[in-house]
């Protein structure tokens, strides 16, 4: 009979892949995120002719980003859990999102004070509009659209359909509106 070694340390190390994204360094450098990012709106504007056309163009990109970022961040972070309730949600994007793909929290998370499906997050400086110079005749485009898909299209995927738009105030806030039956449900968790 044969004797097969089992050497376990020939074992081959963890891949980039497999790391927890909690646990991340900020691997990639902000010069280079900001060319990519730059490259990626003039990409957009070549393709379109007016600035609301750029804006849905971006945020659609950045919907494509939400939808793989939140489905990585689950795959590697073994000992997470998804949020049911609404505003634990909203906590997890303020901070844990907001810390992966920028390296630090959003400033605030606010409540509308005269509708119940509509919260905002804050954002004095956001990453994305800190290297791009707008033209003046394009003086309305606000790049940080594109948080605003990735914002959208990680609470969609978790179960809390909305619509997320970015706007001039306060610096960058992205209102978040959720759709009624989100709100309901939520209520029926509290009540539980």
């Amino acid at each position: 009979m044969e004797k097969i070694n089992l050497n376990l340390s020939t074992r081959p190390k963890a891949s980039i892949l497999d790391k927890p994204l909690s646990r991340g360094k900020g691997e990639v450098s902000l010069s280079s995120y900001a060319l990519l990012f730059s490259e990626l709106v003039q990409y957009s504007q070549s393709r379109v002719s007016t600035i609301p056309d750029l804006q849905t163009r971006l945020h659609d990109l950045g919907k494509d980003v939400g939808c793989r970022i939140i489905d990585l961040y689950f795959v590697r972070e073994r000992n997470s859990k998804r949020e049911t309730k609404l505003i634990n949600m909203l906590l997890f994007i303020k901070t844990t999102l907001w810390k992966t793909l920028f390296g630090k929290e959003a400033d605030k998370l606010e409540h509308a004070t005269d509708d119940e499906c509509t919260y905002y997050i804050i954002e004095k400086e956001p990453l994305v509009n800190k290297f791009i110079s707008v033209p003046k005749d394009k003086g309305s485009l606000n790049c940080a659209v594109f948080v605003a898909g990735i914002v959208q299209a990680v609470l969609s995927n978790c179960g809390f359909t909305c619509q997320v738009s970015a706007h001039w105030h306060k610096g960058t806030t992205y209102m978040v509106k959720f759709e009624d039956h989100v709100i309901s449900r939520d209520k029926q968790l509290e009540d539980k």
